[in-house]
């Protein structure tokens, strides 16, 4: 993937209440479409003038009938070829594009996928999206997790799906399985942070970030629990670290999931299913946002994959068969 520079040259005069307000306050009154972040490093690499002279003070009293321009230089990335590859869409407009992703499908580019993600085929599917930050990605999901994800096709609207991630209004849901059984729901509040010695891995850690996972018990069976959770976080590989946490590991999870756990008597039907289950069961079930342009609630559902369907009613059987039926 290489860079290049975009610059959209943006003018507008100050009003009467942006009297004594600070230059990077007043930038975002005048241009809410781009995030504080991103004004505030233009302020700082001298791309903003006043009346044409060039202020790089972001605290700078500002006054009334003051002509303020912004250089906005914006990444532009591209990629060597977009692909061809099939997106299973559940929504688009020409804000936002809402995808259904397949497991084994990457969201971005990184050593040992360089091409073949998600970006590349965003990138096809949408031309103009290479000139939105990191294709219009706003939040991802791991390589073998599946379900819904958002993606802004426009400036705007990433920067308003971003603060909707911050503020925590937008909602997501996943479905899982989850090793051993649980007696009921609850909510894990650990901080995640990079592992200790294992820099590619996650683990709660004390000094990690605040997250939060909510969970309820859809089903029990004999030795796992079909789950629903709720993220009120986003951080890295967050359910899986958090269940982990709790000892209650994702079946098939490669990295945080150990063994599987086989109860006594198991068929082998059963025991052929989960050794041969390689991706945490894991899926994001229900996306609800508030659209960018519009301000409307939506939400968007998307079935399980079969290979969790074809596991659950593996599981599902072998717990009636060993008359676990009140489960």
């Amino acid at each position: 993937m290489s860079q290049s520079q975009n610059t959209v040259n943006l003018e507008a005069v100050t009003q009467p209440h942006h009297f004594g307000q600070r230059l990077d306050q007043v930038l975002a009154d005048l241009f809410p479409e781009y995030s504080r972040s991103k004004l505030k490093s233009w302020i700082l690499d001298g791309n903003v003038t006043i009346n044409d002279e060039v202020n790089t003070t972001p605290r700078h009293k500002m006054a009334m009938d003051e002509t303020v321009k912004v250089a906005a230089v914006m990444e532009v990335q591209t990629l060597s070829k977009p692909q061809d590859i099939h997106l299973d869409i559940v929504y688009e407009d020409d804000a936002i594009l809402v995808i259904n992703k397949p497991a084994d499908l990457v969201v971005h580019p990184g050593a040992g996928n360089q091409d073949g993600t998600l970006l590349n085929a965003l990138l096809n599917h949408v031309p103009d999206i290479d000139k939105v930050p990191r294709a219009g990605i706003v939040h991802r999901l791991d390589k073998d997790t599946t379900g819904l994800m958002v993606v802004a096709k426009t400036i705007p609207a990433q920067t308003h799906l971003v603060e909707q991630l911050q503020e925590r209004t937008m909602s997501r849901e996943y479905e899982a399985l989850a090793i051993g059984t649980m007696v009921g729901g609850g909510e894990v509040d650990a901080p995640i942070g990079r592992h200790a010695t294992k820099r590619t891995l996650m683990a709660v850690r004390e000094t990690g970030k605040p997250a939060v996972t909510h969970y309820r018990v859809k089903e029990k069976f004999r030795a796992h629990t079909y789950i629903r959770l709720k993220l009120e976080s986003g951080r890295t590989h967050q359910i899986r670290v958090h269940m982990t946490h709790i000892k209650h590991p994702l079946v098939g999870d490669p990295v945080y999931g150990g063994r599987p756990r086989l109860p006594r008597e198991a068929s082998d039907t059963f025991i052929n299913t989960l050794r041969q289950f390689k991706r945490q069961a894991l899926h994001a079930a229900q996306l609800s946002l508030f659209h960018p342009e519009t301000e409307e609630w939506m939400t968007w559902q998307a079935p399980l994959p079969e290979d969790m369907v074809n596991l659950l009613d593996v599981v599902r059987e072998d717990t009636k068969e060993h008359g676990f039926d009140d489960y």
